[in-house]
């Protein structure tokens, strides 16, 4: 079974992450999403609430999970009996930042692949970054995010705000 780990901080989930889970289902046999707990960053969301809201979009897929984890990615993916990551790139500059990290993560695992997917031409200029902005300044997020969690999204940037 080939099972890869699609890891990132998804705060909060946009349509393009989705886009790229809706595809990696389709290559590999699990994919589990990777919430990174990471400390030292402030989000609008808690660890437990991303989990919570990629349960909710990810129900239409039957070889999808979600799970947080703190500390290096390649001991998560081990845990998980994963050596493929899946990375999302939307611009040269997001191959730029993800060369980087992929190489480090080949340094400290040499078993680990990092498997590249384009995002759809749709979702191209999406971040989750851009959304909490757009949302917490009043503009629509209507197919910027799933429609499961637009009302949490809203309730979120108003507290944020």
């Amino acid at each position: 079974m080939k099972v890869a780990v699609y890891p990132g901080s998804f705060d909060p989930i946009t349509n393009g992450h989705l886009d790229i889970i809706s595809r990696a289902s389709k290559v590999f046999d699990k994919v589990i999403v990777g919430v990174l707990i990471n400390p030292e960053k402030k989000g609008m969301f808690s660890v437990d609430e991303r989990v919570d809201l990629i349960k909710r979009v990810i129900k239409p897929f039957n070889n999808v999970s979600v799970q947080s984890f703190s500390g290096l990615l390649v001991n998560f993916m081990e845990n998980n009996d994963s050596n493929v990551m899946i990375r999302g790139l939307r611009s040269v500059g997001d191959f730029e930042y993800e060369l980087q990290t992929s190489l480090m993560n080949k340094k400290l695992n040499p078993n680990v692949e990092t498997v590249f997917m384009m995002t759809s031409l749709e979702f191209s200029f999406l971040s989750s970054t851009a959304i909490k902005q757009v949302a917490v300044f009043g503009g629509c997020i209507k197919e910027l995010v799933p429609d499961e969690i637009i009302d949490d999204v809203l309730r979120k940037a108003k507290e944020f705000n």
